[in-house]
């Protein structure tokens, strides 16, 4: 077969896959085209998706009529002055965008400078290139984009809905949203505007703040943490949600370099380093990151779509979001999100009250008295049996308990205790506290969990942990190969405070335990570690996991659903929780606690 040259046609095609891949691609680049001509004003307009028009209003610096002539010619740009692909400073640069978006579409291209006397228009169909003629227009760049891929029929075919697409546009229109505080953005879709946001003032912090605001919604602002951290001339800025405020995938992790949003492994696997502590292999926190590094340092000619970028010091730049979020998170201290309380108060729908339901659907008018209502109020009226025991014969024995000491009674709610005083134990499971505005109801199995797990770590940390010998060993049996793994892992374990040795075939002694976990069940925590070291394999060392190790055991040593406790313990465990970081949820990443606002309560009864 004889080598030879493709068409240019053909080629321009070629290059326009690895560009515009679907409707959003295109969106994409003609926005960050608009981002780069320093507009404060983004109006983009879509029609079935994307597939029949998509249309871009900026008010940017616009382009003269030379401009505009080179502007849909392969690799024309403006934006590398020093053909330095180094020192790139724009979002785009490659030249590629409109050329490819020509090659498949019907382009049309209006513009104008602010010192012009009139606006210049230029038109591409399939690659064909019109000349460029002289059009009405205001300052600034219109470009519309008709009939996508109908130059590539086999690429429209593959195209999804258009509800999905216009999902994937509305996601990267917020992404360079949240990325670009200072300027406006529309979106109508079909007529209709799905999305708006206006410019926003103020330094920078304050501007990320509101549009973060504006875009994610109030919910991720009020239950995340700021971050601001910097190494070696990398700067990490952004807002760490609260492992509690979780969703099921990453896709509410966002990572913006040099404000280009990007996609990387990198920042997914820190991310879940950093939040290994607070939440189960299945949940993942609400991110939003914002990297400033010389553009030395980072690569973002990896692929035509540049969502994928590469770190010179990739080591660098993973220690620097670990250790950021983890010290956001810590500055937390014992706090959980709201969403946790609006669940609580989202299960109190006025559906399971129809009597309370129909009083609030007409607050004018008396509710009229329910069947039998006179009959029980004049037994509620009678006198008293002279043994109160009559009065609960045939009932069940309250499960609330309020022997609180005296003092605990008199004790009143302060500002110094967010969490409040403790009332009374429900079900000897859940710690009732009074706050200042409200109360708090804590799981106490989930809040002492959390408050073991951290004290583990500190010794740890400290290089011993203190350990508590067993007056009489306790003997676990266990399958022969589950108890070859514990005792290869003899030497790793007693570092944790568990001292164990071999005992016959199928069966460990344990003669010491970590002294944290005071009288826990040994044989659960023998069994349960060796189904961790089965799951785990011979390939891990125990001190790579050394965190699930500690979560197992504080598991066991923590206080058990159940147990009743003082007033004393109770507000000994609240006082603990205040003071631990990361308490306001448990090792798994459920709540330890909810708060209700008073207000709150006063809406159920219709108060307020």
């Amino acid at each position: 077969m004889t080598i030879r040259q493709l068409p240019e046609g053909l080629v321009n095609r070629i290059a326009a896959g690895e560009v515009i891949e679907r409707p959003s691609s295109a969106v994409k680049e003609l926005v960050e085209n608009a981002i780069d001509a320093g507009a404060h004003r983004i109006d983009i307009a879509i029609t079935q998706g994307g597939k029949d028009l998509i249309e871009v209003t900026d008010d940017g610096r616009g382009m003269s009529k030379d401009d505009l002539a080179l502007c849909v010619d392969r690799h024309a740009t403006s934006k590398l002055p020093d053909d330095d692909l180094l020192a790139i400073s724009f979002l785009g640069f490659r030249g590629e965008a409109l050329p490819s978006i020509g090659s498949v579409s019907r382009l049309t291209i209006t513009s104008r400078q602010a010192d012009d006397e009139n606006g210049w228009s230029v038109q591409v169909e399939g690659g064909r290139k019109d000349q460029v003629r002289a059009a009405a227009a205001r300052p600034g760049t219109r470009i519309e984009v008709a009939d996508l891929f109908y130059a590539t029929p086999a690429r429209l075919k593959f195209l999804k809905s258009e509800r999905a697409e216009s999902a994937a546009i509305t996601d990267i229109v917020k992404r360079l949203a949240m990325a670009h505080p200072q300027i406006g953005f529309s979106l109508t879709a079909n007529g209709r505007k799905s999305f708006a946001v206006e410019p926003s003032t103020g330094d920078l912090f304050d501007a990320r703040r509101a549009r973060l605001s504006a875009v994610l919604g109030k919910e991720f602002i009020d239950n995340a943490v700021p971050i601001e951290a910097e190494r070696e001339g990398v700067h990490l800025s952004g807002f760490a949600g609260l492992p509690t405020l979780n969703k099921a995938t990453s896709q509410s992790q966002y990572l913006f370099v040099n404000g280009r949003s990007v996609r990387d492994k990198l920042f997914l696997g820190a991310i879940r380093g950093a939040y290994a502590d607070f939440l189960a292999r299945d949940r993942h926190p609400q991110v939003v990151l914002f990297l400033e590094m010389p553009a030395q340092q980072v690569d973002v000619n990896v692929h035509p779509a540049k969502a994928e970028v590469r770190f010179r010091e990739s080591g660098l730049v993973r220690g620097l979001i670990v250790s950021g979020l983890r010290h956001a998170l810590a500055e937390a201290g014992h706090r959980a999100s709201t969403s946790v309380s609006s669940a609580a108060l989202g299960s109190f729908r006025a559906e399971a009250f129809p009597q309370a339901a129909a009083y609030q659907s007409r607050p004018h008018m008396p509710a009229r008295p329910p069947a039998g209502f006179a009959e029980a109020a004049g037994a509620y009226h009678a006198p008293l049996p002279e043994s109160p025991s009559e009065v609960f014969d045939g009932m069940a024995a309250p499960s609330a308990r309020t022997e609180a000491p005296a003092v605990a009674r008199a004790e009143s709610p302060s500002s110094e205790h967010p969490l409040g005083v403790a009332r009374g134990q429900l079900h000897e499971t859940y710690v009732v506290a009074q706050t200042n505005d409200g109360l708090v109801i804590v799981d106490q199995h989930a809040a002492h969990e959390r408050l073991v797990y951290e004290r583990m770590k500190h010794h740890l940390d400290a290089g011993s942990v203190p350990r508590q010998i067993l007056l009489i060993p306790e003997v676990v049996d266990l399958d022969e190969n589950a108890a070859a793994r514990l005792t290869a892992k003899t030497d790793e374990l007693a570092e944790l405070g568990l001292l164990i040795e071999a005992f016959g075939t199928g069966a460990v002694a344990v003669r010491e335990v970590p002294a944290l976990l005071g009288d826990c069940d040994v044989q659960s925590l023998v069994k349960d570690l060796a189904d961790d070291l089965t799951e785990w394999g011979e390939s891990h060392r125990l001190n790579e996991k050394l965190e699930d190790v500690c979560s197992t055991m504080a598991c066991h040593g923590s206080v058990r659903a159940g147990r009743r406790l003082t007033g004393d313990e109770m507000n000994a465990l609240l006082r603990e929780m205040e003071e631990t970081p990361h308490s306001g949820q448990c090792n798994h990443g459920r709540p330890t606690y909810v708060e209700l606002k008073l207000k709150d309560i006063e809406r159920l009864f219709g108060r307020r």
